[in-house]
């Protein structure tokens, strides 16, 4: 039972979730519901091998917010650009050093400037020392860099000590 449903209660919260975004209950429903509740822990199993202590929950807490925050004023950046169309944007393409190490801080990093609308990270570098990051808008690279890592990457150190 454990190989068909290694997470019952994930699957279980995905089928309520799935439920109450359909506003609506129906037969069909149900079944495609409780197909994703199956096959997504199934297909996502292999995150959980990666164990994960966070030493700061407080700091993590802190991270959330100030991501949500980025992410919706970038978002305002990011349609003024589009909206504004005299506004010349200067599209960059830059290496940005990783100071954090470990798979899953360096996997939020790079999620995290996914997440913010404007900029993509592109790129884990061979020796898994520094992100290649696309931005849409940038006139300094450096100040990007330095915003990177002071309102995120150190954030990261704190939460994983790493």
């Amino acid at each position: 039972m454990s190989k068909i449903l290694p997470a019952p209660w994930l699957s279980l919260f995905l089928l309520v979730f799935w439920l109450l975004l359909q506003n609506s209950v129906s037969f069909g429903l149900i079944i495609l519901g409780a197909v994703f509740a199956v096959l997504i822990p199934l297909y996502t199993h292999r995150a959980r091998d990666f164990s994960i202590r966070v030493r700061k929950p407080l700091i993590l807490v802190q991270y959330a917010v100030l991501l949500l925050i980025d992410i919706i004023i970038s978002n305002f950046n990011i349609a003024a650009v589009i909206l504004t169309p005299r506004r010349k944007i200067k599209p960059a393409l830059f290496e940005y050093p990783l100071d954090i190490t470990g798979e899953v801080p360096i996997t939020m990093l790079a999620s995290t400037i996914s997440l913010t609308p404007g900029t993509i990270s592109a790129e884990l570098g061979r020796d898994g020392r520094s992100l290649l990051i696309h931005a849409l808008n940038v006139h300094d690279v450096e100040a990007v860099k330095r915003q990177i890592k002071e309102r995120y990457e150190r954030r990261l150190q704190e939460i994983f000590q790493c």
